[in-house]
This record gives structure tokens, C-alpha cells and sequence, in this order.
């Protein structure tokens, strides 16, 4: 066979053309990279002397070196923003208040900084929400696109690394910071017309940053990665009829902008069981779902879902980190691994990485074993 390169590989699996080997992903999305605990544990396990340096402070994610990446076959490279999108500006107290005036502490080192205090919190009305809006990231501020195409351009014309544009997360998530989870399903409810000003706000904002970050990759781009969960562990975080009514109109305008802006392939993130969600994924444009995560409700049986799903739509992710990766043996992270790839690796149409991000659990044993068994079936 034809050896691949990393981006054909990876754009073969997505378009369901089977490549030389299943491609992978190590950190090149916000939601398959590695703690900095986890990530100093792997580095020195592997005998580098490299210094640890953060990607992310709010999630406490590590930047790995392209000697990791390297030594793991990583078929992806990240492209994101360094601009507004992190922690903020400290608080006496400790906690950090970032640019939507969401205020988030660290419980412990080993964890990532959660959500405290919601500047939407209340009973806030149009005139509360649209004077807080004044103060959000503005998408011409020059920071949010800084060095985004020329990080594009040099991965695309430097490198031959499936190149991933990482979006912002999306209005839902922030919605729910803003107003705190109980009061934004509540509001679904009880004031879904405020609910809807909330969320046109936000993606309109959502929508010009993109844009702008999008543009500023160009061509170079061959993957957008876009992030939104619906979804919790046992199935829907809201009823069907909320969902169709609400949510669904928001996330086609996101796909079809998408779409209009860019022939890359679209990857969309949807934590939990997603199995409801994958037919309007498809229609509205998607071409790979992400984390697949294997440990909620309807979502293990891997198998079942390449065959109901695998012709429309790639899966990009699979490897469980609620239980085999933090507390498996390596000969049980093998195992894990084949079973996904014998799952959805046929004829194309899979990505492998780990469901989320890899926490400072993970022992780095475990690591290299899920990545030596993606070695082993390469052959």
C-alpha cells in the first residue's frame, strides 16, 4: 500500500477512504491533548529534558514538544487563538475573572479552573444582558488572530500535519456560564424568549470571531474543530421539543457558516450520548464526530455505531478515558485500542485519539501503550 502522508491520511479517513493506517491525534484539538501533570509525568518517563510550557492556563493543558508528538506518530497539529479566550485577570481571592466576566477558581493543582461565580446570575432582562455585552471580547480586537495565519501557513507549506483550526467553544457552553447551568435550563423553560436573546447575542459575536479566524487561515486549514455539548452522560441535556426549537436553529446557522466560509472538513465535539444527534449532524454538514465517548449511555457499542452511522459520518476519538486510560493496565489500553480500531477503522472513516483530554491521572505507561498498539496494528 501506498504510504500516506499525515494530512492524506487523515483526510482519507474523513472522507471514508480507507489510508495506509488508522490516523491519530495527540493534542491536535482543545479536547484531545494532555494535562501539564500528565504531560511532565510522560516527558519524564520518556527520559526528555524539554521544559513543560501550558497551551491552555483555564484548562491547564500543556503544549507537547514535536518531539512528542513525533515520537507518538500524531497525524494533527493545532492552529488556535492565543488571544481573549483564557483565564482573565486575577481577583484578590485567588480566582481569575476572564473577558465575559466569568469568574472560575482552581479546586486543586491536578484539576482545571471550574466556574464560580455567573455574571448572568439572577433574574437578569434584555437591558442586564446587552449592557455585560459591551464588555466581551470584540471580534476586531488584533489579539484574537494573532499568528494564526502565519502558524496556518507554515504547518501547511512546512510540514505535511493534517492542520486543525480550533474555534471557539461554543455560545451554548458560555450561555451556561454566564447565567450558571441551573438558570440557563431553567430559562429554557421559563423565559425561553430571554433564553434566545442570550444565545443571538452571543453567536452573532461567536460568528464574527470565527469568521475572522477562519479567513486568517485560509486554504491552509484542513480540519475546523467546533465544540458544543448538548448532551450528559444518560442521554439529552434538554427535551427533544427544547432542543428543535432552540438549540437546533443556532447550530445550523454555525454549519452553514462553516460551510460558506471553507472547504475544510468540518469535526464537531459533543460530550455524552450523542446517538440522537448524529443524524442533524449529518445533515447539517458534519463530517466527523468527536469524543465518541465510549462510557455513556448507547455510546460503547462501537460497532453498532459505524454500522447505523459509519457511512455518514467519521468518528474521531474512542479511546476511554473514564476508566481504561486513569485506572486500566497497558495490556488493557491494547486492548481498548484494537477493539475501536476493529470497530470503526474499516474502510476509513476513524480517527484515533483519546475521548477527552488526558488528566494528570493518566500514568504515562498508559500513554505509550495506547499509541505502541496503534504501532503494532500499522504493523
Amino acid at each position: 500500500m501506498t504510504e500516506f502522508t499525515p494530512r492524506e491520511r487523515v483526510l482519507a479517513a474523513l472522507a471514508h477512504q480507507a489510508p495506509d493506517r488508522v490516523p491519530r491525534d495527540l493534542a491536535g484539538t482543545t479536547a484531545s491533548g494532555i494535562n501539564v501533570i500528565a504531560y511532565a509525568n510522560l516527558v519524564d518517563h520518556l527520559g526528555l529534558r524539554e521544559p513543560v510550557t501550558l497551551l491552555s492556563t483555564r484548562t491547564r493543558l500543556a503544549e507537547p514538544s514535536e518531539t512528542i508528538l513525533a515520537h507518538f506518530g500524531s497525524d494533527t497539529r493545532l492552529v488556535m487563538s492565543r488571544g481573549t479566550f483564557d483565564l482573565g485577570q486575577p481577583n484578590p481571592d485567588g480566582t481569575f475573572t476572564d473577558s465575559y466576566g466569568i469568574v472560575r477558581a482552581l479546586p486543586n493543582e491536578r484539576g482545571h479552573w471550574y466556574v464560580v461565580r455567573s455574571p448572568l446570575d439572577g433574574a437578569p432582562d434584555r437591558s442586564d444582558i446587552a449592557a455585560a455585552a459591551r464588555s466581551w471580547p470584540d471580534p476586531a480586537d488584533p489579539a484574537i488572530t494573532a499568528g494564526i495565519a502565519e502558524r496556518a501557513r507554515f504547518l501547511h507549506e512546512e510540514t505535511d500535519y493534517a492542520v486543525v483550526l480550533n474555534l471557539p467553544v461554543g455560545m451554548v457552553h458560555v450561555a451556561q456560564w454566564l447565567r450558571g447551568f441551573e438558570n440557563w435550563l431553567a430559562d429554557l423553560v421559563l423565559d425561553p424568549e430571554l433564553s434566545c436573546y442570550l444565545l443571538d447575542t452571543l453567536l452573532e459575536r461567536w460568528l464574527e470571531i470565527s469568521r475572522r479566524l477562519v479567513e486568517a487561515a485560509g486554504p491552509h486549514a484542513d480540519v475546523l474543530f467546533f465544540a458544543e455539548d448538548v448532551a450528559v452522560h444518560s442521554g439529552r441535556m434538554v427535551s427533544p421539543a427544547t432542543y428543535e426549537r432552540i438549540i437546533h436553529p443556532y447550530h445550523r446557522r454555525i454549519f452553514q457558516a462553516l460551510h460558506a466560509w471553507s472547504d475544510a472538513k468540518i469535526v464537531y465535539h459533543g460530550c455524552g450520548s450523542v446517538t440522537w444527534q448524529i443524524d442533524d449532524l449529518v445533515e447539517m454538514g458534519a463530517d466527523a464526530l468527536n469524543p465518541v465517548q465510549v462510557s455513556s449511555a448507547d455510546m460503547g457499542d462501537t460497532a453498532a455505531l459505524k454500522r447505523r452511522f459509519g457511512e455518514r459520518i467519521a468518528f474521531w476519538g474512542a479511546i476511554d478515558t473514564g476508566h481504561v486510560l486513569p485506572r486500566g493496565t497497558p495490556a488493557e489500553v491494547r486492548a481498548e485500542v484494537r477493539r475501536r480500531v476493529a470497530d470503526l477503522a474499516a474502510g476509513g472513516g476513524y480517527v484515533l485519539a483519546p475521548v477527552h483530554n488526558l488528566q494528570a491521572d493518566v500514568p504515562p505507561q498508559n500513554i505509550c501503550a495506547m499509541y505502541q498498539a496503534a504501532d503494532e496494528l500499522a504493523g
